[in-house]
């Protein structure tokens, strides 16, 4: 581990996870632009119509956010296993800039192909809403992470399994030693255990502020469990996690396992 580079590190755990080999562009002698991500909930309550917004999803905004160079998005539902007991479709959308994430509503409403395949969905009055309501989280990218990285062959394998991980911390001098700590040692770790980072992003708006959100993946669900024992046993980490200044840095963490929609790009 010590001998390897980050990016070589993380091509041999795609290699080892999903048997695919991953072209990575050389790195440049500056740091790339951070990507913005938004990551949407459809909550859909004990009244929601998740069939309505899958075929939103998959036939409107999707296909919409494509046209203007908007993706990989990433579709996910609760998977059997989870245990936060909320009926719900999770949506990640990336963006290359903060300005793209912002102005996507507008772009929307100009997107006359958009507006027409959305129209059953948008068309549906408040006695008739698909979901309970909307909660969305606004993240920047890490310097652990600036970008988006889908696996290579990570859509052929049915039985993968993601989990989303949010870690609130107490006030925001907490979050951002936490954010430190995923900088500066934690990522390596996870890569050396097994554990595919997809996404890391700080919040900047969100309910839940201030924290940090990931998304991680795993061909199956025993793969992950065994990930995660790694991580906890591993030499780097019982090390990493007695640093002084890292302690106490998150106050409470939400644990999702998903698992992605038939239409999903990730």
């Amino acid at each position: 581990m010590a001998t390897l580079g980050r990016a070589a590190t993380a091509s041999l755990l795609t290699l080892f996870l999903f048997g695919f080999p991953v072209t990575r562009a050389a790195e440049p002698n500056h740091p790339p632009t951070k990507q913005h991500y938004e990551i949407r909930t459809y909550l859909l309550g004990k009244d929601g119509d998740a069939a309505a917004v899958d075929r939103y999803l998959q036939h409107a905004l999707i296909p919409a956010l494509n046209r203007i160079e908007i993706g990989p998005v990433g579709v996910f539902a609760p998977a059997e296993n989870d245990t936060n007991d909320r009926d719900s479709i999770i949506v990640v959308i990336p963006a290359d800039s903060a300005d793209k994430l912002a102005g996507l509503q507008t772009r929307l409403q100009n997107d006359s192909q958009y507006l027409a395949d959305a129209k059953p969905y948008l068309e549906r009055g408040p006695k008739d809403a698909p979901y309970a309501r909307i909660s969305s989280e606004w993240l920047v990218a890490m310097d652990c992470m600036p970008t988006l990285d889908v696996p290579a062959g990570t859509l052929d394998h049915d039985d993968r399994v993601y989990e989303l991980r949010l870690y609130e911390s107490a006030n925001e001098r907490l979050g951002n030693l936490k954010v430190d700590m995923f900088n500066n040692g934690e990522v390596p770790i996870f890569l050396d255990s097994g554990i595919a980072p997809i996404f890391i992003g700080q919040a900047i708006v969100g309910p839940q502020t201030p924290n940090l959100t990931y998304l991680t993946v795993y061909p199956n669900d025993d793969a992950r469990l065994k990930a995660w024992d790694a991580f906890r046993a591993h030499p780097d980490w019982q090390v990493l996690k007695n640093v002084a200044k890292y302690k106490g840095t998150v106050s409470k963490i939400d644990k999702h396992i998903l698992v992605a929609k038939p239409y999903s790009q990730m």
